[in-house]
C-alpha cells in the first residue's frame, strides 16, 4: 500500500529526556509572531525569542512543542500545543516551549510535490524541511523533509539516521513517496560552531 502525503511536523523520537516532556526548554515567543505548530522548526531571533522562519536562512533554534499565554479573548492562562499568532496584548509576550537538545531524534515524513522518497542510501545525508500548512483544528504542524539526493551542505537544519520500517504495513513504512525518515539536529543553535 502507497504512503499517503500527510506531514504531521517533527515528532520527538528519542533524546536524552523521558516521556512527556523530554529535554523542552522554556523560550519567548513576541506577541505578534506568525503561528507556530506542534512540530515546527523555530529559528531564533534577534530579541532572543524564536518564530517561524525561512528554511536555509540559518540555523534552527529547535523544534516547537507547546506554549503558554495570557488569552485576551477568554481573560485567562492558555496552555495550547501550538501559537495561533494572536490573543495576547500588546505588553505580553508568549512562554513557548522548544526541544533543542544536540541528541534529539525526531520522525517527519518526506514530502513535497514530486517526492520519490527517502532509501537506505540516504542515511547521513543532511536534509532542508519546508513548513506546509497547519492544522488549526489539533495544532499539528504540517512540516516536512525536503530531499535533494546525495546533499553534504554543511548548513542543512537534519540529518537522517534511519527510515521508519516497523511494524511493517504502517503508515509511512512502504518504500517510495512520502515514506517517514528518524532524522538528527545538523545545524541547531546548541549545536552549530557559528554564533547567530
Amino acid at each position: 500500500m502507497a504512503n499517503t502525503n500527510a506531514p504531521f511536523g517533527f515528532k520527538q523520537y528519542s533524546g536524552n529526556g523521558s516521556a512527556p516532556t523530554y529535554e523542552q526548554v522554556a523560550v519567548t515567543i513576541a506577541y505578534d509572531a506568525s503561528a507556530i505548530y506542534f512540530g515546527d522548526p523555530v529559528f531564533p531571533t534577534a530579541a532572543g525569542g524564536v518564530a517561524v522562519g525561512t528554511p536555509g536562512t540559518d540555523q534552527i533554534a529547535g523544534v516547537f512543542v507547546g506554549c503558554k499565554y495570557l488569552s485576551v479573548a477568554q481573560k485567562r492562562t492558555v496552555w495550547s500545543n501550538y501559537w495561533p499568532g494572536s490573543d495576547v496584548a500588546s505588553t505580553n509576550t508568549v512562554e513557548g516551549y522548544i526541544v533543542n537538545d544536540p541528541n534529539a531524534k525526531f520522525v517527519a515524513q518526506v514530502g513535497g510535490s514530486s517526492s520519490t522518497g527517502l532509501t537506505a542510501a540516504a542515511i547521513n545525508a543532511n536534509v532542508q524541511f519546508a513548513y506546509g500548512t497547519g492544522n488549526t483544528a489539533n495544532g499539528i504542524s504540517g512540516a516536512y523533509v525536503v530531499y535533494n539526493s546525495a546533499d553534504v551542505t554543511a548548513t542543512l537544519p537534519f540529518r537522517v539516521v534511519g527510515l521508519v520500517t516497523d511494524p511493517p504495513g504502517s503508515a509511512g513504512t512502504a518504500s517510495g513517496a512520502y515514506n517517514w525518515v528518524v532524522v538528527a539536529f545538523n545545524n541547531v543553535s546548541t549545536k552549530t560552531l557559528t554564533g547567530f
